[in-house]
């Protein structure tokens, strides 16, 4: 493993640990304010809102545990039902947030998946003021259905009253970021960018006033 692959994974860990900062911040304020309050109608909202955090821990972990690790089962594909309801987990703690699918497939190759959940948690994160976040994906096979000559292609739009993307993790995902500027907000499309460039594929970036566009087109390895 090379010094710049550590880094990477530090990087990685780093924005997952930032991530579950506030969710698990919750459930432990959650828990000190429940050993103090007497009130029953109190308590009942403090359990309300332990339950919420937990189930924002649960739903970052699990979305997370996909996108970064190695979650998906011992096979080469993943059903898209898994992404697909990790996505929609994670966006619906965002009432001004609709995620709308078109997906040509039924399965999807786990270098597909983890693109497509990192690049659908750009499009959310973009989303600032909320809007909709539209996914599509699509596996074309290869000639005479030969599945080493399968391509899957992706394609995200955000689109809202105001789009906040940060112009280095468009860098990132193009694979023109400069090392020094390689931080953990930079890390998960800095990953991508290399499992696309590892298939021979590629990933596309564009930004105008109304929305934000991702494609990725990844060959089956």
């Amino acid at each position: 493993m090379t010094t710049a692959s550590i880094d990477l994974a530090s990087l990685l860990c780093s924005r997952l640990c930032h991530d579950l900062l506030s969710p698990v911040g919750a459930l432990s304020n959650g828990l000190e304010l429940l050993a103090e309050e007497k009130d029953p109608e109190m308590r009942a909202r403090c359990f309300e809102l332990l339950e919420q955090s937990a189930k924002a821990s649960a739903d970052k972990l699990r979305f997370f545990r996909l996108a970064f690790g190695a979650a998906g089962g011992f096979g080469d594909t993943v059903p898209v039902a898994e992404p697909r309801a990790l996505v929609d987990a994670l966006a619906g703690n965002n009432t001004r947030l609709q995620v709308n699918w078109v997906l040509g497939s039924d399965m999807l190759p786990k270098p597909a998946v983890k693109a497509l959940l990192n690049l659908a948690l750009i499009g959310i994160e973009a989303l600032v003021r909320g809007g909709t976040l539209d996914i599509a994906a699509e596996t074309h096979e290869g000639a005479d259905g030969d599945q080493h000559g399968e391509t899957t292609e992706i394609v995200i739009r955000a689109a809202g009253p105001r789009i906040a993307f940060d112009p280095a993790i468009g860098h990132a995902l193009e694979g023109t970021l400069q090392l020094e500027a390689l931080s953990s907000k930079t890390a998960p499309a800095t990953m991508i960018h290399q499992l696309a460039t590892s298939l021979g594929g590629g990933l596309q970036v564009h930004l105008t006033d109304e929305a934000l566009l991702l494609g990725a087109i990844l060959p089956t390895a």
